[in-house]
């Protein structure tokens, strides 16, 4: 990257970073401003950043991110208190998202029938995942029930690592179905790779857990030091995984989630509390670089169809699934479409595709990109436009019913985990 460039990304950080709380609880939110910032500053404007999406930079960037990312997600989550307290969630993550993947690859399919199945499947499971910093408001204001809250802010930290193993092995798929290896041979060893993966990222995320624990409790190891190992382990596990012929990104999510919830939250929150600011650097990195460099070769070739899917995908693939996990749950109308409509689709869609660039020989890959990235700046702002004004008023709604001669199930109490970082 040239210096103009990278000094250009920087002063975009600064001048959004300067507006941050600023623009709190209303229509405009980071990701929009990072997203419109790097489009100014790429080739489509400015062109003070010109660097190619398959770049080894980029793409470094790009797997850093999505590390820290899935293991931040993952510790922040209690499984326990999911399984305990947390249906909603439950049913969004068990029901939702295979739907989702379903009635995205059927769209995929009808309006794409250029490329394959495993091609439009790809694409489905690519623009599955939700990201709730996209809607912060939505997901951290008060007037929301808090158990619709976290139950977005639950899926949102679980999706992503639950929809990449479907993801790497589609891919596998698809490639032994292009290249006509037979024997299914990308597919076998795909899933060798998600299974060390996920074994590495036990071990490692367990015997990390009582490294940091022995140096807290025998006063060894410093609180700052317990949260740099934290973020150290987690990249260990991503190179060691690496290095052992297992799925490093499937380490991570793992990792996290072993981390999270092997001991108490005490420990696990040396990763969430280090891991933060890192996460909201890499996240806001991400976007700018998402406007500057990856929305230019996916615009040149926007299409009516693309534009179609895009929509359909931030409607009908997302509504229709959270409507059918959402029967017997005896939430309100106004709760099924408030879910529906607030699965953004941001970071991981982002990251994921990059997965997709690596993979090299999927033919349809180039509508797979430019479909993924025009549905994520759609829905950047359509989501971040909507979240305030929307989840005001759909809290005042709530408010206004009478919970006592209701029962509403969205006004049970229920523990609150943390939120992602990213958002406003």
């Amino acid at each position: 990257m040239e210096s103009i460039g990278f000094i250009a990304i920087l002063i975009c950080i600064l001048l959004a970073a300067a507006v941050s709380r600023r623009v709190q609880n209303t229509v405009i939110t980071l990701p929009m401003i990072y997203t419109t910032m790097g489009l100014l500053i790429g080739p489509l404007f400015l062109n003070l950043v010109d660097i190619d999406p398959r770049s080894h930079g980029l793409q470094l960037v790009a797997e850093l991110t999505l590390v820290i990312v899935l293991a931040n997600d993952a510790s922040r989550i209690n499984i326990r208190q999911v399984r305990r307290d947390h249906s909603l969630p439950q049913r969004l993550l068990l029901i939702g998202l295979p739907l989702t993947m379903v009635c995205g690859a059927l769209i995929a399919t009808l309006l794409f029938p250029e490329i394959s199945i495993w091609e439009a499947i790809i694409l489905a499971i690519v623009l599955t995942p939700t990201d709730a910093s996209l809607g912060q408001s939505v997901v951290s204001n008060p007037r929301v029930p808090v158990r619709i809250r976290q139950a977005l802010n639950i899926e949102s930290g679980l999706n992503d690592g639950f929809a990449l193993p479907f993801l790497l092995l589609v891919i596998a798929l698809a490639l032994d179905n292009e290249l006509a290896l037979g024997g299914g041979r990308f597919f076998f060893t795909t899933s060798k790779h998600i299974l060390v993966g996920a074994l590495i990222g036990v071990v490692l995320g367990y015997v990390g857990m009582l490294l940091i624990r022995w140096g807290r409790t025998s006063g060894w190891m410093s609180a700052n030091y317990q949260k740099i190992s934290a973020l150290v382990l987690t990249l260990l596990a991503y190179g060691a995984a690496d290095f052992l012929g297992g799925n490093g990104f499937i380490a991570a999510f793992i990792f996290g989630l072993t981390f999270g919830n092997t001991f108490g939250r005490h420990e696990s929150e040396t990763l969430i509390d280090f891991s933060e600011a890192q996460v909201d650097l890499l996240m806001l990195v991400t976007f700018v670089l998402f406007g500057a460099v990856m929305l230019t070769p996916a615009l040149t070739i926007l299409n009516p169809a693309i534009f179609l899917f895009a929509v359909l995908s931030l409607t009908v693939m997302r509504m229709l699934p959270v409507w059918i996990s959402m029967i017997r749950a005896k939430t309100q109308p106004a709760t099924t479409l408030f879910l529906g409509w607030f699965g953004p689709r941001g970071i991981a869609s982002i990251l994921y595709t990059f997965t997709v660039l690596e993979a090299e020989n999927i033919l349809g890959e180039e509508l797979i990109y430019s479909a993924a990235m025009f549905t994520v700046l759609l829905s950047v702002f359509a989501h971040g436009i909507s979240a305030a004004p929307l989840s005001n008023s759909y809290g005042a709604r709530m408010s206004e019913l009478d919970v006592d001669k209701t029962d509403l199930v969205e006004h049970q109490e229920v523990s609150e985990m943390p939120l992602r970082a990213g958002g406003d």
